[in-house]
C-alpha cells in the first residue's frame, strides 16, 4: 500500500502545470481593458472607435475604457503610451495609419520601428479617402482641377489633417505628379480644417468618407474621385483616382488594433475574436456601413503583413522626395507656428 506521502507525490506528478503564464491566459481578461485612440474625442477616428468598441465589452466580459490622447506627430503620444504599458493584453492602441506607418516615414521626431514595438492583433475597418473641392471652384473632375490650377497657380489652397498625413501626402504626390501649384494649409485634426473650408478659406480638401459624405449630400462639397481601387457603394456615381486618370494617387483610411510587443499569442487571439465578434453584430455592421466603412477582419499575421507593406510603400524612392520635403517644412514651421488649430 502506498504511503501518504507516495500518494500525494503520485497526484502532484499527475497534475498539470501551471505557470504564471498559463494562468493568466486562462484568466485573461479579468479587469477593464484601456483602448487607446491617439487623437482627440470628437474626430472621425474617435467615433469609429467607439462603434467597433461598443459590444466589445459583451465579447470580453469586462469593461472597456476608451482613452483619447491627442497630440504628438502622427499620433506618436497615444502610441507610445502602448508601447510603454504592459505586455498584458489591458492596454491595446485602435489607431489609423499615423502612428503606424505614416508618421514614422515622415517624422524623425518618432523614435521607434512600429513593427518591433508593436504586436498586431487585427485590422478593423476600412474607408476609402475622398478628394473634394469647394463649389465656388469651377471644377467636377481631378481632370478639371488639374487645368484650373496650372491656369491659377497659387489660387488653390488645400487643407489637410496635418503634416505627414495621408491625405497630405495624397494631394503632394498630385503635385508632383502634374506639377501644379496649389497651397497646403495643415491643420490640427479634421474639425478646424472642415470648418474653414465650408467658410471658404480653403478650397480642396481630402479626408474619409465617413466625414465628407453628409457635406457631399448636402451640397456643400463636390466630390471628384475616391482613391480606393473600386467605387465606393455610398458614392456609386464618384470616379476612382484611377478612372480619373491618376492610378498612382491610392490611398484609403483604416483602423487596426495593436499591443505592446511581447504580448502573450494566447492573448492577442482572444483580443483579435473578440474584435472580429464585435463587427459581426448587425447594428455595428449598420452604423459603420451607414458611414462607408467597410468591415474587413482578419488575422493578427495578415495585419502584421500589411503594416510591413505599407512601411516599405512609404520608404519606396517614389515617395522619397515628398517626404524629405515634408520634413523640411516641419522643420521650418516654427514648431506648428504654421498649423491652424
Amino acid at each position: 500500500m502506498l504511503t501518504r506521502r507516495r500518494l500525494l507525490s503520485t497526484a502532484l506528478a499527475a497534475a498539470p502545470v501551471f505557470t504564471v503564464g498559463n494562468v493568466r491566459a486562462q484568466t485573461y481578461p479579468s479587469r477593464p481593458i484601456r483602448v487607446i485612440v491617439p487623437f482627440p474625442a470628437g474626430g472621425p477616428t474617435d467615433a469609429m472607435a467607439r462603434i467597433v468598441s461598443d459590444r466589445l465589452s459583451v465579447m470580453l466580459t469586462q469593461s472597456i475604457v476608451i482613452e483619447n490622447h491627442g497630440g504628438g506627430a502622427g499620433g506618436s503620444i497615444g502610441a507610445k503610451a502602448v508601447i510603454s504599458a504592459e505586455p498584458d493584453g489591458y492596454t491595446v492602441l485602435l489607431t489609423p495609419p499615423g502612428p503606424l506607418t505614416v508618421g514614422p516615414a515622415v517624422f524623425r521626431s518618432i523614435d521607434y520601428d512600429p513593427l518591433k514595438v508593436f504586436t498586431p492583433v487585427g485590422l478593423l475597418i476600412v474607408t476609402p479617402l475622398v478628394m473634394c473641392i469647394a463649389p465656388s471652384v469651377p471644377v467636377k473632375t481631378l481632370a478639371e482641377l488639374v487645368a484650373y490650377a496650372k491656369a491659377n497657380p497659387g489660387k488653390i489652397v488645400f487643407g489637410s489633417q496635418g503634416y505627414g498625413t495621408a491625405p497630405h501626402l495624397l494631394t503632394e504626390m498630385l503635385k508632383l505628379e502634374t506639377g501644379v501649384n496649389i497651397v497646403h494649409v495643415p491643420y490640427r485634426g479634421t474639425n478646424p480644417a472642415i470648418t474653414d473650408l465650408l467658410a471658404g478659406q480653403i478650397q480642396m480638401f481630402t479626408d474619409t468618407s465617413t466625414v465628407v459624405i453628409p457635406q457631399i449630400q448636402a451640397g456643400k462639397l463636390r466630390a471628384l474621385a475616391v482613391t480606393t481601387p473600386a467605387r465606393s457603394e455610398r458614392l456609386p456615381d464618384v470616379p476612382t483616382t484611377a478612372e480619373a486618370g491618376f492610378p498612382k494617387l491610392k490611398a484609403y483610411f483604416w483602423l487596426g488594433v495593436v499591443a505592446p510587443a511581447r504580448t502573450a499569442a494566447d492573448t492577442v487571439g482572444k483580443l483579435n475574436a473578440a474584435f472580429n465578434d464585435s463587427l459581426r453584430a448587425p447594428e455595428t455592421r449598420a452604423r459603420l456601413e451607414n458611414l462607408g466603412a467597410e468591415i474587413k477582419t482578419g488575422t493578427p499575421q495578415e495585419f502584421g503583413n500589411m503594416l510591413a507593406k505599407e512601411l516599405e510603400y512609404l520608404g519606396g524612392a517614389h515617395l522619397a522626395g515628398i517626404v524629405v520635403g515634408t520634413r523640411s517644412a516641419i522643420s521650418t514651421s516654427r514648431s506648428d507656428a504654421g498649423v491652424r488649430p
